[in-house]
């Protein structure tokens, strides 16, 4: 999913995963199946086959965990900020965990072609210095989107396929 708005003398573009579900129903669904599941275990436990219980309860503290797993890396942030002289790329869980600030006249977009019809285009941020993916998370029409909204700020220098990047 793809935002920008413009604040002051800068366009800043918010690049996150697709969501299709929140961590609200995600813990509905982990009930919904607790239910029934604690239900045979217990009635099995009633009538002496114990093992059964400690089993559907790992079953639903692995579901647990893996659903809080995927909610946690679906909260990952990319925010490009482009103002009149800088470019600032932000990346993290909820709060920024890595960030590069470069000269904007220095920044370009890296175009790499799709391996096939179905993925969008990698797309890469670079300077003299060094490089960062943008959106390696989005699918064909989305990374297609954040290209045209990164062309409107960013030059294009580089565009082909993996083995011709050059910087």
């Amino acid at each position: 999913m793809i935002n920008d708005f413009f604040e002051s003398d800068a366009r800043i573009i918010v690049i996150k995963p697709n969501k299709s579900s929140t961590w609200r129903a995600n813990l509905y669904a982990l009930i919904a199946i607790s239910i029934p599941s604690l239900g045979a275990g217990i009635g099995f436990a009633l009538l002496g086959a114990w093992p059964i219980l400690p089993f559907a309860g790992l079953e639903l503290i692995a579901l647990g965990a893996a659903l809080y797993y995927v909610n946690w890396n679906l909260e990952y942030r990319q925010v490009v900020t482009v103002s009149e002289r800088n470019v600032k790329i932000e990346k993290g869980y909820f709060i920024p965990k890595r960030s590069w600030l470069w000269e904007r006249e220095d920044t370009a977009v890296n175009v790499i072609n799709a391996k096939n019809q179905w993925e969008g285009p990698s797309l890469w941020l670079h300077n003299r210095e060094s490089r960062t993916s943008l959106g390696e998370f989005l699918n064909k029409e989305e990374a297609e989107d954040l290209l045209k909204r990164l062309r409107a700020e960013l030059p294009v220098r580089t565009y082909g396929s993996e083995r011709n990047v050059t910087l």
